[in-house]
């Protein structure tokens, strides 16, 4: 039984986890940094930070490849392959968003070129945080990740952890956070429902039950930190403003490492593959055959 029952993947581990985790919150702080620019929050650290954080997680991607000099094979299927455009997306993204926060920044000012680059890298950064989901989605072999209802949940926790560094950048750096800390409120809770919503989904139409039990096991760590300690600092942080600044920030690291966690048990501990199953049970000689079995299986 327990060759046929699913077992843990050993492809994809932290470092895989890492390229989720880097991808998705540097790529909702250039979405989110690009918005706070008009609210006097300044562009160029944000910009590098994201930037760096991408970096971060593509860095994790290649230390994972087993033949890392080989690398660039990852360009080679654009059209069937969701890593392949994430891969033709970044090689857009990083520089672009380097240029807009070099041409924002004191050093080398060019506010009508920086405005340009830090929209356009915006939405490429949309576009990457989408290929990421899809990464997921299309992983067809790992009940955990395939599902549809995950996809929802790793593009709005990308947005919440955006929002996490923005606060941290607007105590640090200045500039105004209260629609900032509104926003991350709205967008906790967002990935609190999305959460749910996947676990619910992912329970009904049936998942590996050592998988299952990874996700719940996780769950409480999850909400208590990531969403309902978030939001509780960030509603503290918007009544108490002389405080505001740092508690936003807290509010943004919870969120933060809510997210984290969350990515991390998702693609590195319940990552469990289909397994086998018997769609019916053989009989020798005559007679009808039993039922079917899926071992290892919550329905």
């Amino acid at each position: 039984m327990d060759r046929i029952a699913p077992w843990h993947q050993v492809n994809w581990d932290w470092r895989a986890a890492g390229n989720f985790i880097g991808g998705g919150s540097g790529t909702g702080l250039v979405i989110l940094a690009a918005v706070a620019t008009a609210q006097g929050v300044t562009y160029w650290p944000l910009g590098f930070l994201g930037t760096l954080l991408v970096g971060i997680g593509l860095f994790c991607v290649w230390l994972e490849i087993g033949r890392p000099w080989r690398a660039l094979h990852v360009f080679f299927h654009p059209q069937t392959s969701w890593m392949t455009r994430e891969a033709f997306v970044s090689a857009i993204l990083l520089p672009v968003t380097v240029l807009a926060a070099v041409t924002a920044s004191p050093y080398l000012p060019m506010p009508g070129v920086a405005v340009g680059a830090m929209w356009l890298a915006a939405i490429l950064a949309a576009v990457y945080l989408f290929c990421q989901a899809r990464i997921l989605h299309g992983s067809k072999g790992i009940p955990a990740w395939r599902h549809p209802a995950l996809m929802p949940v790793i593009m709005v926790t990308g947005l919440a952890e955006g929002c996490g560094f923005l606060l941290l950048g607007t105590a640090i750096f200045g500039g105004s956070a209260l629609w900032a800390l509104a926003l991350l409120i709205g967008l906790v809770l967002g990935r609190w429902l999305s959460w749910r919503r996947y676990l619910s989904e992912l329970t009904a139409t049936g998942a590996p039950t050592k998988a299952l039990a990874v996700l719940n096991g996780a769950t409480p760590m999850i909400n208590n930190v990531g969403h309902f300690g978030a939001a509780v600092f960030a509603v503290l942080a918007i009544i108490w403003v002389d405080a505001g600044p740092w508690l936003g920030a807290l509010a943004g690291l919870l969120a933060i490492a809510g997210g984290w966690w969350m990515k991390f048990m998702v693609i590195a501990r319940a990552a469990f593959n289909q397994g086998f199953a018997l769609p019916m049970t053989p009989v020798r000689g005559v007679g009808e055959a039993g039922p079917g079995d899926k071992p290892g299986w919550s329905a």
